[in-house]
């Protein structure tokens, strides 16, 4: 490409074309159509970055030129030639095809040169981000195979070394070796837990909507059945009430996500002490939106750590457990799905997480 800028000008009067081409040969590539027939041609055929059409040509106006060359190259910038009494027609361009901006007949040297230049960085600027726009939907569905491959690649090996250590436990009687194995056990949760929690951050963040139909019980008892082979809740008292008697519209991904990630904090965030650990899971669906809180009695969140408890990699306790994602992914999913979050915690008593979301139909 030239490091000139392309400019296509039409004009039925042929000393304007030669005088127009005279005058800015130098500055810019010009190229000349004699009617709007010629330059719709040439802006199909040429790499044009700025286009400039008289009014009033015969056959077709400047304003109904623009508005066939949207059609087929949108891309370039329009500017029309008029006069103070065609201010109609002007905006009537403004509208139907979309003229960057309008110049007087007759027109001054400075004033068009600068007015190419304006228009050309425009130009230049759009093509950049649509460049740019390009490199991000590849990118984004580069993440998306990435995203597969983590849950499915990685998780395969894990679940692997997790049986083999499993079945060498039941072989095995020495203690100290039954340690290393638990410690195998150990690791591998962790890490598991940590490619589930990577899958949900990109569930809540990156994924766009897909909105379904909500059935909150079905969606809990598959939890809960995942909850009761992850955590050992012999010790917890487990209290689940849903409420849905009308149907609920929202993204079934990023309600796991929620859900996911509050029961999880309010296992794991639980007191040392013997006594009765609970934890209440309520659903109401009513009035166009659903209400869903998570309580518990666990450690609590200590009030100055209130403000920045949703943010990313926030642990607003020194308990060696997770790693500040959970309710900065809790937070995105609500915002994002036009949501509501409020958090009511008092350190040492206990943790109560309100969700609200809009039904999305």
């Amino acid at each position: 490409m030239s490091d000139k800028i392309h400019v296509l000008y039409i004009d039925d009067e042929d000393n304007n074309l030669k005088s127009f081409r005279a005058t800015l040969r130098k500055d810019f590539k010009i190229f000349t159509a004699i009617d709007a027939e010629e330059g719709l041609r040439l802006a199909q055929e040429e790499e044009i970055h700025v286009v400039i059409a008289d009014q009033r040509m015969p056959g077709m106006t400047g304003t109904e030129f623009f508005e066939k060359m949207v059609k087929i190259n949108p891309d370039p910038i329009r500017i029309l030639l008029t006069g103070y009494s065609d201010i109609a027609s002007v905006i009537d361009a403004i509208n139907k095809g979309e003229v960057y901006r309008f110049i007087d007949k007759p027109w001054n040297i400075e004033q068009i040169k600068n007015s190419i230049k304006n228009a050309a960085d425009i130009y230049f600027m759009r093509m950049e981000l649509k460049e740019k726009n390009i490199k991000l939907k590849k990118l984004h569905s580069e993440m998306n195979q990435f995203v597969y491959s983590l849950s499915h690649e990685l998780r395969g090996p894990l679940m692997s070394i997790s049986g083999v250590s499993k079945l060498a436990k039941l072989e095995v009687e020495d203690p100290h070796i039954l340690e290393y194995f638990e410690m195998i056990d150990s690791a591998t949760v962790k890490l598991d837990d940590y490619i589930y929690k990577m899958l949900d951050f990109y569930r809540s963040t990156k994924i766009d909507h897909k909105v379904a139909s909500i059935d909150f019980k079905s969606i809990v008892d598959q939890q809960m059945e995942a909850y009761n082979a992850k955590f050992d809740l012999s010790h917890f008292h487990v209290d689940i009430q849903i409420n849905q008697q009308e149907e609920f519209f929202s993204d079934d991904a990023k309600i796991r996500v929620i859900l996911n990630n509050l029961f999880s904090n309010s296992v794991q965030f639980q007191k040392h002490d013997p006594g009765l650990k609970s934890i209440s899971l309520t659903i109401d669906v009513l009035d166009n939106q659903a209400i869903i809180r998570v309580e518990d009695n666990g450690i609590g969140i200590d009030a100055k750590h209130h403000p920045e408890v949703f943010n990313l990699f926030t642990r607003a306790t020194q308990k060696n457990v997770g790693v500040g994602l959970g309710l900065y992914m809790v937070k995105e999913a609500v915002e994002q799905m036009g949501g509501r979050i409020d958090l009511d915690s008092t350190l040492n008593v206990g943790t109560s997480i309100t969700i609200t979301l809009p039904n999305m139909n």
